[in-house]
């Protein structure tokens, strides 16, 4: 098939784009710029940006499914960067599928648009989106995926979204270098008791699951017009975890600690002020990450493996295995 792949420069996207590669597929890249990785595939390479709508129906032209994983995430920010990229950017990508007749959509999306801040352990997809938001990136996924699923089957397209939770693995560009050099300097906390347990995903399972919901979206599959929680399927506990990524680090593991209540409050007044005096740079604390770090949140996957096979095929300590190797490299 020939495949729209939007933010192929990203962690998850490029995995996407070897995978499709790697199969046989013919791919396309939406990107904002040129990246010698998509070069080296023999990838066509588009460069645009999800707000301008002629060039994203252009990018839709003559492509069977379009991944649509391109969006801009993070826990501060205006509330219109947001909306306007991952929320009036993905109703862009419809409107391309559905005038250049593609027929498959599936839409990366995440679990935290069902993330009000309360502990959610073994949730399934039956769980209701949020109704109050800690910040403004789950509130504007929440409005696309809704999007998304409400046109499947408009015009002959059939879509799908995916819900995959902490991404990590090696050529990650943002968690884990983000984790040790909060770690270096000191900086990390424990937030809570410490027995919080969290869902992740290695990188290239959750791409796996992209293909694999692609290849099922077909007419009168149970695919179409449903979202996914995708995992390892094993929870970790998050501060455990976190010291083993450290230690592969060569760095110790996290000794100090503060408890969810102190760090709410810090988050909130943090926010406050840097409304007030209209910071652009993202707090240390902010109440959507103080809940994120303390509570649990882990899914029922049992969707994704009856409707299109899912399962972590790289195991979490393989996939630790090549973590470590890109750290000591």
């Amino acid at each position: 098939m020939k495949a729209l792949v939007t933010g192929a420069r990203g962690f998850l996207g490029l995995y996407i784009v070897e995978q499709l590669i790697a199969r046989g597929d013919q791919v396309r890249a939406f990107c904002r710029s040129q990246s010698p990785e998509l070069d080296s595939l023999g990838v066509e390479v588009l460069e645009g940006d999800l707000r301008d709508r002629q060039a994203v129906v252009a990018a839709c032209a003559g492509v069977d499914v379009v991944f649509h994983v391109a969006g801009v995430a993070g826990i501060w920010g205006p509330w219109d960067h947001f909306y306007r990229i991952n929320t009036l950017g993905t109703q862009c990508v419809v409107e391309g599928c559905r005038e250049q007749g593609v027929g498959r959509l599936v839409y990366t999306s995440s679990p935290s648009v069902t993330f009000d801040g309360s502990p959610q352990c073994g949730v399934d997809e039956s769980a209701p989106y949020a109704t109050r938001w800690l910040c403004h990136y789950p509130h504007s996924k929440a409005l696309a995926e809704q999007h998304v699923l409400e046109v499947n089957g408009s015009g002959g397209l059939l879509t799908c979204a995916l819900r995959p939770h902490l991404i990590w693995g090696p050529r990650d560009r943002h968690l884990i270098p983000r984790l040790l050099s909060r770690a270096r300097q000191g900086a990390l906390r424990r937030v809570g008791d410490g027995t919080n347990r969290v869902d992740m995903v290695y990188v290239e399972n959750a791409a796996e699951a992209h293909l694999q919901a692609a290849d099922a979206l077909t007419d009168g599959s149970t695919v179409a017009g449903r979202a996914y929680f995708i995992s390892q399927g094993e929870p970790v506990n998050l501060w455990q975890w976190t010291d083993e990524i450290l230690e592969l680090a060569g760095l110790p593991p996290v000794r100090r600690s503060i408890s969810l209540s102190a760090a709410w409050r810090i988050g909130a007044a943090m926010e406050a002020v840097y409304k007030v005096l209209r910071i652009k740079r993202e707090p240390r604390m902010t109440r959507f990450l103080a809940a994120q770090l303390a509570t649990g949140h882990y899914f029922d996957i049992s969707r994704a493996r009856r409707d299109f096979g899912y399962k972590a095929r790289i195991s979490t300590a393989e996939g630790m295995r090549r973590l470590g190797e890109e750290l000591a490299g």
